[in-house]
């Protein structure tokens, strides 16, 4: 199948797009600098912005399914770039014909998520963290979330707990809207994704997915993902 990868360059844009291309698809990373990403066989790299509506619909045209692995640094400023890239990718993709649309939120957006045995997360970190410095992108994921559900497409928003790179797919775990779970390797993450072009389960619903076989420590990891990265 022929995808389009926006955010290609990204933490977990490489690793989905190297997964995709090792699974033989027809890969399009969709980028702002094009020479930051590496060629490789099976690989079109072209210039596009999820914030420029003319480049998203060209940049999909003839796809088979289109994947937003966007990100930016959690900040307290107001963040627009999840709500806008999902418009311009909802609006380009009903004018091209493209059907299948998945993007990236986090498990933070739903209300009741409070993973089992994480009082120090619970009660510390994620006040601080996700419900402070965070807060705006949340908000921003939730303005995305809202514009995916309502267009219309074969959607499925996949919602990961606390990113990290661990180096290889382990034997994550899947459920609908939220996990009992801290943390999700990108590997894990990315192959979820994958999975989900070859099934309809999570069309038009949302998907978390966590890691178990791998803990990281939650400090560091939020430390080094949200705060030094802020």
């Amino acid at each position: 199948m022929r995808i389009v990868v926006f955010g290609a360059a990204g933490s977990t844009g490489r690793i989905l797009v190297g997964q995709a291309l090792a699974a033989g698809h027809e890969v399009v990373a969709a980028v702002r600098r094009p020479e930051s990403v590496p060629p490789r066989a099976g690989l079109e790299v072209v210039r596009a912005d999820v914030t420029d509506a003319a480049s998203v619909r060209t940049a999909i045209a003839g796809a088979d399914a289109v994947y937003s692995v966007v990100g930016g640094k959690p900040s307290r400023k107001p963040v627009e770039l999840y709500s806008t890239a999902a418009r311009n990718l909802v609006a380009a993709m009903h004018e091209t014909g493209v059907k299948r649309l998945f993007v990236i939120s986090s498990v933070v957006l739903e209300p009741g998520w409070r993973p089992s045995n994480a009082f120090f997360f619970n009660n510390v970190l994620d006040p601080l963290v996700n419900r402070v410095v965070a807060r705006t992108t949340h908000e921003d994921m939730r303005r995305m979330e809202r514009i995916v559900r309502d267009s219309g497409l074969d959607w499925t928003i996949a919602r990961p707990s606390g990113l990290f790179g661990n180096g290889e797919v382990t034997a994550y775990e899947v459920q609908e809207d939220q996990a009992d779970g801290l943390f999700t390797a990108r590997e894990d993450l990315a192959a979820s994704l994958l999975a989900q072009m070859d099934s309809d389960a999570y069309v038009g619903r949302a998907m978390a997915v966590i890691t178990t076989a791998v803990k990281p420590n939650v400090a560091k990891l939020i430390w080094r993902e949200a705060i030094m990265s802020s």
